[in-house]
């Protein structure tokens, strides 16, 4: 009897800390879901260093495939299709493709990962049609960082014991040589020219740059801060915050190509930082007495504005133009959850509406109330929209669905 009742007590102290170690590194998405057992292999892929030599394999073991057929889109109304009942993964692409005749509007196609099978699909918004261009196989993929022309996603996931390790893998869409960045990397930021790649420990963080094929890395700046997020803010500048909190005050800072850091904002509760794609605008979220709160910083003249509506920065994205913002905004959220860390636990959910912060008149506009138009609530993360600013898409964090708007 008491070597069963210690057997229980050790699986749950490794059960536990796989949990610790999957929010520490993956705060913001939603949990691990494994696939099902594939029939054409049982090997997983491997973390390896960078791209392999001409010739040589991409892992440890061959990537095996699935072929489950994807379900059908299913138009809602004339501008909201649910393009897939997921659960898919947080991070999706959106681009516009010419139509064949000259006169035909453009195609908006959404490009994304489905969490189950890790299989990569796309979706045309003119057709209607959902294709799946790869059926690699990989379980648990937490998020995806798309190339602004959709060609690759990096997929981040843990494996191995206690899941602590951290995987990169750059998935082509087409699922062909593919290939590993460094394991056990803190966070990514991608940009038409590079990869940007963070490595922290207790002693600080070291960003570097690669080309986009995971090669000629080479260190950018280092800091003393140890737990902070990183992405491009137009050309040779970059956004570093703080991991957001609600219990700690956090930073932001915008750093040049020579390692020299500017504070844009902060220390706030909580706060979130979105670069617009040129650097001149940066969103930023934060928490006061328990309410969010989201302001405007010109990164040019320092000068900071409050903005009409209020949600989390995540929950947002730029257009290309730096014009316009649109979020997922909650309807009376509550004050007395710990903002944004029980939202990215799950330990609550939002009933968001879709509004358009516009950049020059500084005025919120309403664009899809969501329960009105589905009647089921919407819990909106990682929002996409595409160059010509014809298609939103998100994902409804409360079963992981994905959605394409028609603006």
């Amino acid at each position: 009897m008491r070597r069963t009742l210690i057997i229980i007590a050790i699986v749950i102290v490794l059960a536990g800390l796989g949990v610790v170690a999957y929010f520490y590194f993956f705060q913001g998405t939603a949990g691990i879901t494994t696939a099902p057992s594939p029939t054409t292999s049982t090997n997983l892929p491997t973390a390896g260093q960078g791209t392999p030599p001409a010739g040589e394999t991409t892992a440890t073991g061959a990537i095996p495939t699935t072929t489950t057929a994807p379900s059908a889109a299913t138009p809602v109304t004339a501008r909201l299709v649910k393009i897939s009942a997921g659960p898919v993964v947080p991070g999706e692409a959106v681009v516009n493709h010419v139509a064949n005749a000259s006169s035909s509007p453009p195609e908006a196609v959404v490009n994304f990962v489905e969490r189950q099978s890790g299989n990569v699909f796309t979706y045309s918004t003119l057709t209607q049609t959902l294709t799946r261009t790869s059926n690699k196989t990989i379980p648990g993929i937490q998020s995806a960082s798309w190339l602004p022309n959709a060609s690759t996603t990096f997929v981040r996931y843990l494996s191995g014991d206690n899941f602590s390790t951290i995987n990169t893998y750059a998935l082509p869409a087409n699922g062909a040589n593919g290939f590993f960045l460094p394991q056990n990397l803190a966070g990514i930021g991608i940009s038409p020219t590079g990869i940007l790649t963070l490595t922290s420990g207790v002693n600080g963080s070291s960003v570097s740059v690669a080309r986009l094929d995971g090669t000629h890395s080479s260190e950018l700046f280092t800091t003393p801060l140890s737990s902070i997020r990183i992405s491009f803010a137009g050309k040779n500048q970059y956004l570093v915050y703080t991991k957001p909190s609600g219990t700690l005050d956090g930073d932001a800072f915008l750093v040049d190509g020579t390692g020299h850091f500017s504070r844009i904002a902060g220390p706030l509760s909580g706060l979130v930082a979105l670069a617009s794609p040129s650097g001149k605008w940066v969103l930023v979220s934060y928490v006061l007495n328990g309410a969010m709160q989201m302001e405007l910083v010109n990164t040019t003249t320092g000068v900071t504005t409050t903005l009409p509506v209020a949600t989390i920065a995540d929950k947002c994205v730029w257009t290309n133009n730096d014009a316009a913002v649109y979020c997922g905004v909650p309807v009376s959220p509550s004050v007395s959850f710990n903002y944004p860390d029980d939202w990215y636990q799950g330990a609550v959910h939002f009933s968001d509406r879709i509004w358009k912060v516009d950049i020059a008149g500084r005025y919120a506009q309403l664009v899809l109330d969501f329960t009105a138009e589905t009647k089921v609530s919407l819990d909106a993360e990682s929002p996409a929209i595409d160059a010509l600013q014809t298609t939103l898409v998100f994902v409804n964090k409360n079963d992981g669905s994905l959605w394409s708007y028609s603006l």
